[in-house]
This record gives C-alpha cells, structure tokens and sequence, in this order.
C-alpha cells in the first residue's frame, strides 16, 4: 500500500553511467542557485514582518529563510528521517535496511513522511502569526479572495510545495552531485548568514548593517572605541571556526588487523566529536519544541510554564523564560556596551520568603547553558544506542568485516570490551564540548551562531573527504568496485 501511494510522488532517475566529479561539481552548483532563488521568493498572500532570536537560530538548523519558499527548508526531510532511523533502530518497523529491498521500502516510507511533514509544519507555519503573517491578519491588508482562511491555505500550499521541491533537489544532489543536498544548504545558509554579517552594506537608520562597513563607518565619525567593538563578534566567530576545526581533527586510532590475511592491516578512527553536532540540534529541537508548548498554553489562560507576549516569553524566572534564546551582543541596539549592562542588570525577586536582587539574564544564561549542556549528553548517548554506534554495535561491525583488534581474540565480547573504554566517554565529552561551543559562541555573539559554524566546519570537512575519494575513483575506476565488494 505505501509502496502503491509512494510510486504517485516523481522520482528522479539514477545515472545509467558514473558521474565524472567535474559533472557532479556542476549539478552541485546547480542545486545551490536554484535553492537560493527559491530563498528569495516569496509566496503569495504573505506580509512577512521578521523573526524573533530564536527562529532565527532554526533558520540555520534547517537552511531555511523563513518568509519564503524555502520558509521550511530541510525541516521535512530531517524530521523525517529522525524519526525514521530511530524507528528502525528500536525495531519498530521491522525494516531490514540492508538489503536493497528494504532501502527501497525506508526510502518510500521517508518519502511519504517528508511530504506530510511538510504540509504539517506548513500549518504550524501559517498559523503563528508571528512567522508568517498572512493578509488578513496584518492590519491594513486584505485577504485573498476576501478569505482569511483560503489565504491563509493558500500560503500553506505554496510553503508546503517549496518544502517538496527541496527534497527534490537534495535527492538531485545525491544522484548527481556530491554528498547530500541537506548538507549543502546548511553549509550555503551559514556561509550566506556569514557573509552578509561580515560585508553587508544595506543600512538601519543611516548605519551599516556589516560588520566591517559598520566599523568603517565609526572610524570615519572619529568613534575609534565602538568601532573596534564592532569587530567583537567577528573576532568570537574565528574562534569558534578554529576551535571547531581543531575539534574535527582530534582522534583515536585503534589498530586492526584482517583475521585472513596476515601482514595486511587498516586503523578504526573515534573522533573527539563521536556524534557530531547531532545531540545539540536534538536539544535545541527540544527546547524549541517546549517554547512553542508554552505559548500555546499561555494562549488558552495556562501560564504554569511562563508568560507570554506576542509569542515571547515575559522577562520572569519562569521556565519559558529561562530556557528562552537570549539576545547576542550583535542584536543588541549598543551593542556589546550596552549587552553587558543588560547582563549586570538586577530585577527584585522573593525566594524562601526573602526579598532580594538579582541578575536575572545571567541566572537565565547560565540556566539555558546548564540544560543545552545536559540534553546534549542525554541525546547523545541516545544517538549511538539507536543508530548502530554503540561498541556492541561497532564490535559486530568491524567482526562481519573480517577485522580484529591485534593482542586480542576474534570475538565480539572482547572487541566490545575494548571499544567500552572508548566510545562512551568520548560520546559524553564530545556532547558536552559541542553544547558548551554552541552555548558560548551564542553569548558572544559569534555570526552564523554556534551550531551553525559547528554544522559547517564538520560538513565542509566531510565534502572535502568526498571530495577525496571520488578524484581518486575517477583516476583508479578500479578501486571503487573493490572498495564496495
């Protein structure tokens, strides 16, 4: 039956022949004008006022510009398959992903969801006003057709088509270009988000909204001090590149040895991050999923979690709050000047019945970090039980493939011993330091925000390793078809 319905959605065709790496560069820059094009687009029936601070961290999650056709960008697909690998992980859909049969069937099933997914969110969309605003809704405008309500799906249509035709693309890319199309445009949504906070020349209220314009444009009213502050986050943004890049090169190599041939040998690589950024985007998915839980509670009289105010939670010590995104220093009206006094800010509270001051937006930074931190360790553990990471996992791996580790006996139990004294603690440390990363480079204000340059720096790094490998298949056609036997 899903098979039946999902044979209704177009597929694109795969290659007959291999794609030389010049061709796949080529479809690869393809697929990125056009995505960009569609970022520029703007549905029908659409009066986009802008984005709070924390929608505009989803929007470099999900390479997506809220507003647009792309409004859901790569949320769909990475939902989608979210939720589907963990399903097949636990077993609940008894889908054997080995065999060709059952990528075929996971590959239907994802198909089928991805588009769901992206007339759900297209409603989730649509309906909160504060991302889209639709005719009707904005005071002075009138509806489509004289119907809020055909406008407002309207918009759902056209959101929810701008989401499919990017799964499209992403399939394109796979086929025919190189790596996914997932990867390629957050990595293009970092680098544009990058780019136009470093050099952009558009003004607000007569001053430049790049950094570096900015910091021309201070020098040149005699202002040396604030346009040395304008730089501050450029400079937390190299930091954050470095560390990041730093991070992505640090390993473990564990010898091994192939049972059935003596002298022929290869290294199993742990990295630092063993898990990536995966567990920082399930947390902030979590804390953003809790956001929107709390206002839809406080808009029907519930305000256990917190209060709201056009969407955002109400300065307070309620959980909304604290777990709210803060304003970086770069959103800031003064800047980092006035960023630090709105830290040392103290606001009267009672706690145990005792009256006293406190900085409020330093309890709610330390907080936020406390709980990304934690969540990141808790998803990160989860990851690698549910996804095939896990040692017992691994050791089953690396024993179907013929390799052992030397010194010790062919068998899984003690390979799995091994691998325990290294695969959990880097999953913890690496949870921790990327959540730590995310959380620092989001107070200082870095551009492309913390998880962004995360996503970029290891998605780069694996495009380059592609990039690698298909040179040398290209130059030894050969290697290839031994490599995948």
């Amino acid at each position: 039956m899903i098979k039946e319905i999902a044979n209704l959605i177009p597929d694109i065709r795969a290659p007959e022949v291999p794609v030389g790496l010049k061709e796949k560069l080529y479809w690869t820059g393809i697929v990125l004008v056009v995505f960009f094009v569609l970022g520029q687009i703007y549905p029908i029936g659409v009066s986009f006022q802008g984005v709070n601070s924390q929608i505009q961290l989803l929007q470099v999650l999900l390479g997506s510009s809220i507003g647009s056709l792309t409004t859901l960008g790569i949320g769909p697909i990475v939902f989608a398959s979210i939720i589907l690998q963990l399903a097949v992980g636990t077993g609940l859909l008894g889908i054997d992903t080995s065999t060709e049969e059952g990528k075929q069937h996971f590959q239907s099933i994802q198909k089928l969801m991805i588009v769901a997914l992206a007339f759900i969110e297209g409603v989730i969309f649509v309906l909160n006003s504060q991302l889209v605003p639709v005719l009707g809704v904005v005071s002075g405008t009138a509806p489509l057709f004289g119907s809020v309500l055909l406008t407002q799906l309207i918009v759902i249509i056209q959101i929810a088509f701008g989401a499919i035709l990017v799964m499209f693309l992403d399939e394109l890319v796979q086929k025919y270009g190189i790596g996914s199309g997932v990867s390629l445009f957050i990595v293009a949504g970092v680098a544009l988000q990058v780019f136009v906070g470093v050099f952009s020349i558009s003004t607000n209220a007569g001053i430049p909204v790049g950094l570096i314009p900015q910091s021309i444009y201070y020098l040149i009213q005699g202002s040396i001090s604030t346009a040395v502050w304008v730089l501050v986050p450029l400079f937390f943004t190299i930091i954050v590149f470095l560390v990041t890049v730093y991070l992505e090169g640090m390993k473990i190599e564990l010898p091994l040895t192939y049972g059935m041939a003596r002298g022929l040998g290869a290294r199993y690589p742990i990295k630092f991050l063993y898990v990536s950024v995966m567990p920082v985007i399930l947390a902030f998915a979590v804390i953003f999923d809790f956001q929107l839980i709390g206002g839809l509670l406080a808009s029907h009289g519930f305000t256990l979690l917190g209060v709201f105010s056009q969407g955002v939670p109400v300065q307070s010590l309620s959980l909304s709050y604290m777990l709210s995104s803060f304003p970086s220093p770069l959103l800031m009206p003064g800047g980092y000047s006035s960023y630090l006094s709105f830290l040392t800010s103290s606001v009267p509270v009672v706690l145990f019945g005792n009256s006293m001051t406190i900085p409020l937006e330093l309890i709610h930074i330390i907080i936020y970090g406390l709980v990304l931190v934690l969540l990141c360790v808790v998803f990160g553990w989860f990851w690698i039980e549910t996804t095939g990471m896990s040692s017992k996992d691994v050791a089953g791996q690396l024993m179907n493939s013929g390799l052992q580790i030397p010194g010790f006996r062919q068998d899984p139990r003690v390979i799995e011993k091994v691998l325990d004294r290294y695969i959990p603690i880097i999953t913890v440390l690496g949870s921790v330091t990327v959540g730590v990363l995310a959380w620092f480079a989001q107070i200082t204000g870095a551009l492309g925000t913390g998880i962004g340059i995360l996503l970029a720096v290891g998605i780069t790094y694996q495009f380059y390793e592609q990039l690698v490998k298909d040179e040398l298949f290209e130059i030894y056609p050969t290697l290839e078809k031994f490599v995948k036997r």
